[in-house]
């Protein structure tokens, strides 16, 4: 089995608030990839003492725990059980009604010796590639879907978040679990998958360098960081920003996995 992993925060001064693991236990030749990419706060305001690294930190190490220890129980309630214990730990200190209290994307994966079985919530990007190289993306697309008019509004936006007909994040409420997309597949029908942030991904999905199969079959050649430093470059090449971007540089996370 192979496994790569690369990260890098959008601002080396700021840290960086994606959060990724990949455990492999030891009976059953099975495995579970966790990638957060945690939503940054205007000016730090989200009514948490902690902040989102610490909470990105906290789910992301639950959902590690419960998907590698509770073989039997479904990913959707995997995540509805980390949401409400990481809201547990904070719920006497901190704010958990503000409607920016820390929250994340999510990308959750297992396989066992027969299947694989994946997670998504919001923007972050899964590929899973099948032997004969098609590449399948899997996407929550619910915030694409916002036009960019009301995106430009950070009060409309919020009106939004985690609400019927906006977009859902893991945050407090462990009900936003069954708001994700989720699937299995044979895993004899899986040769490799990949977990992408967005500020990751931005080199198919906003810079069109090339498509997802041309995205999985760098990261097969050159690896996560070879991506990562790719997009850095289109960024930096992009000083007028003629792409349009919310920051000119993301936190960017890549895991490519063969399984």
């Amino acid at each position: 089995m192979r496994i790569e992993l690369a990260t890098a925060p959008g601002d080396p001064e700021r840290p960086n608030e994606d959060w990724a693991s990949v455990a492999l236990p030891t009976t059953g030749g099975g495995g579970t990839l966790v990638v957060l990419d945690g939503v940054t706060p205007p000016a730090g305001d989200d009514g948490c003492v902690h902040g989102v690294p610490w909470f990105t930190a906290r789910l992301g190490g639950t959902l590690t725990e419960l998907s590698c220890s509770l073989r039997d129980v479904t990913l959707v309630d995997i995540l509805a059980k980390a949401i409400r214990r990481t809201a547990d730990a904070h719920r006497d200190t901190c704010d958990l009604s503000h409607i920016r209290t820390p929250q994340a994307t999510v990308i959750l994966v297992r396989w066992g010796a027969d299947i694989v079985e994946h997670l998504v919530l919001s923007d972050s990007t899964l590929l899973l590639e099948s032997p004969d190289g098609t590449v399948r993306a899997v996407l929550d697309d619910r915030l694409d879907r916002i036009p960019d008019e009301v995106r430009r509004s950070l009060a409309a936006t919020d009106a939004l978040r985690n609400a019927e007909g906006g977009f859902f994040t893991a945050a407090a409420d462990p009900a936003v679990a069954a708001r994700a997309v989720t699937g299995t597949v044979a895993r004899t029908r899986i040769r490799s998958l990949a977990a992408l942030t967005d500020g990751a991904s931005r080199w198919t999905d906003l810079f069109a360098e090339g498509d997802w199969v041309d995205c999985l079959a760098m990261l097969r050649k050159e690896g996560p960081q070879a991506l990562i430093d790719r997009v850095r470059a289109l960024e930096s090449a992009d000083t007028g920003h003629a792409v349009r971007r919310w920051k000119t540089h993301d936190d960017a996370t890549a895991v490519y996995v063969e399984v």
